[in-house]
C-alpha cells in the first residue's frame, strides 16, 4: 500500500506529468470509470484494489490500467503472441523492491530480534520465538513446536508486547483466533468519505484475496469500526482493513484494534 501511495502513485507519477505525459500506465489488476473511481480486476484471483486503497481519485483520473479488464491467462497469451520472454515467467511473490530473498534475514537486517518465550493463553511455555515481528496472528507453519496433547497444530493467536511473549493455541478453531469487531485508523477514502458518525453496510478484506465480509461500517474521524456479521479469523493489527460497495473500492484504514 504505502510502495503504491509514496511511490508509485506520486514519485512516479508526479515525474511522469512534469515530463508531459498525459497519463501513466501501471499493470495492476485493477479498472476505473471516468468519474476516477477504483474497481475490481476483472480477474478475482489477481484483482488488486486491495493494495490501491490509499490512492485518491484525481491520482486515478491520471493512470491507466490496461490489463485490469483481462484474466491473467490472456495477459499471458498476448505476451507469448508477442515473442515476450516473459510470457511463461512465474508469478512474482516478492516485496516490492525487495524481491524474492529469505524475508527473516531481511529484517533481521535492519530490526535487531529479541527472542522470547511461546506460551499459552493459560502461561505454560511451550517454545521460543526468534522475534515477535517475525510472526503474525493466524501463523501456523514455522512455530518449531509440535504438536501435544491431542496433537493439534499450534496457532500464533496474540502478543504479548510488553512481556515479549507470543501467545499461541491449539487448533486453527480456538476461540482466540477470531473477532467480532475491529477499529481501523489512518481511514483514507478515494473519493468522498464516509458520513460521520453513520453506520454503513459494506462489505470489507481484512487481507489480501479474502472473500467480501459483509460489515458495519462506522467512521468517528479518521477511525473506522467494523462490525462483523459472523466471527472474523486472523484479523490483525497492523494489517489493512479495506472497504468495498459491490465492485467499487471506497477506500479503508490501518487494523489497530480488534474485539473478540
Amino acid at each position: 500500500m504505502l510502495c503504491n501511495r509514496e511511490i508509485k502513485f506520486k514519485a512516479f507519477l508526479d515525474f511522469a506529468m512534469k515530463a508531459g505525459a498525459e497519463k501513466m500506465a501501471t499493470g495492476h489488476f485493477v479498472q476505473t470509470d471516468r468519474e476516477g473511481h477504483l474497481l475490481r480486476g476483472v480477474d478475482p484471483n489477481k484483482d488488486q484494489s486491495y493494495f490501491l486503497y490509499m490512492i485518491h481519485a484525481e491520482q486515478l483520473k491520471k493512470a491507466m490500467f490496461p490489463v485490469g479488464g483481462l484474466t491473467k491467462p490472456e495477459v499471458r497469451k498476448i505476451a507469448e503472441e508477442a515473442g515476450l520472454p516473459v510470457s511463461k515467467k512465474k508469478d512474482s511473490t516478492g516485496v516490492c523492491f525487495i524481491g524474492e530473498r529469505n524475508f527473516k534475514k531481511f529484517l533481521n537486517t535492519f530490526l535487531p530480534a529479541q527472542p522470547g518465550d511461546m506460551v499459552t493463553p493459560e502461561g505454560e511455555k511451550v517454545g521460543r520465538h526468534d522475534g515477535l515481528m517475525y510472526y503474525t496472528l493466524g501463523q501456523r507453519r514455522g512455530l518449531g513446536i509440535g504438536g501435544r496433547g491431542d496433537g493439534r497444530s499450534f496457532f500464533v493467536v496474540d502478543k504479548d508486547l510488553k512481556n515479549n511473549r507470543l501467545i499461541v493455541a491449539q487448533g486453527e478453531d480456538h476461540p482466540l483466533l477470531y473477532s467480532r469487531a475491529c477499529t481501523a485508523d489512518q481511514a483514507t477514502f478515494i473519493g468522498d468519505s464516509l458520513p460521520e458518525n453513520t453506520p454503513c453496510r459494506l462489505t470489507a478484506k481484512f487481507r489480501y484475496r479474502q472473500a467480501d465480509q459483509p460489515v458495519t461500517v462506522t467512521r468517528t474521524g479518521d477511525t473506522l469500526r467494523f462490525q462483523f456479521d459472523g466471527p472474523q479469523r486472523a484479523v490483525t493489527p497492523g494489517q489493512s482493513a479495506v472497504i468495498y460497495d459491490g465492485p467499487r473500492c471506497l477506500g479503508g484504514g490501518i487494523i489497530d484494534t480488534i474485539e473478540r
